[in-house]
């Protein structure tokens, strides 16, 4: 189970975002809140690092990494995907 507790705890690795991420709702949007591009692939290989997953070419967009709910349903759904 993916805890948005879990997300926080790897969005720590993102430089952009350790100053705001103590204060970030569930569904703030990351890239207002200082996500780039680079910072997103960073994002991006952690998750897959540490879920053993990966993000196939139809989610690395924006959106998959737009939310702290968003991101939470992606990797739960890679997480089943890759366990069946």
């Amino acid at each position: 189970m993916v805890l948005p507790e879990d997300i926080r705890e790897t969005l720590k690795s993102v430089a952009a975002l350790t100053e705001v991420i103590d204060s970030l709702g569930e569904d703030d949007n990351l890239f207002d809140k200082g996500l780039d591009s680079f910072g997103s692939v960073q994002l991006m290989l952690a998750l897959e690092e540490r879920y053993n997953i990966e993000f196939p070419d139809n989610l690395l967009n924006r959106r998959s990494f737009s939310t702290i709910r968003i991101i939470v349903e992606t990797v739960s759904k890679l997480t089943v995907s890759a366990a069946a």
